[in-house]
């Protein structure tokens, strides 16, 4: 999708899709503790405070999309950001919120 051109209602639906995804409080939990790196399933439990099988679900959610990838070891499985976009994506929304964090956390319309 080229931003300065109209997108196919198509490509509006796809993005849509993906920030609704991004949306999900525990998803955008587990790419964001991702960033930093590879993780178990036991490592994200604790990093981001919900169940096994929540994280499970969550994650199979994930690399559904290829949004995250993972790496088979021995019994355990490692899992990281898919790619350079993806990380470059979640960056990019950092640096927003450090710009309008505040203004975000006071609008009515966004609950």
């Amino acid at each position: 999708m080229v931003m300065n051109e109209v997108a196919p209602a198509s490509d509006v639906e796809i993005a849509a899709k993906l920030f609704r995804g991004l949306g999900d409080r525990t998803r955008l939990a587990l790419l964001l503790a991702l960033l930093g790196g590879e993780r178990r399933v036991t490592d994200l439990v604790a990093e981001v405070g919900t169940s096994q099988a929540n994280v499970s679900n969550h994650l199979s959610c994930l690399r559904e999309c290829g949004l995250i990838a993972a790496r088979p070891d021995g019994r355990q499985t490692f899992y990281r950001v898919a790619s350079e976009q993806v990380e470059g994506l979640l960056r990019a929304a950092e640096a927003v919120l450090a710009e309008t964090g505040g203004s975000i956390e006071l609008c009515r319309r966004y609950r």
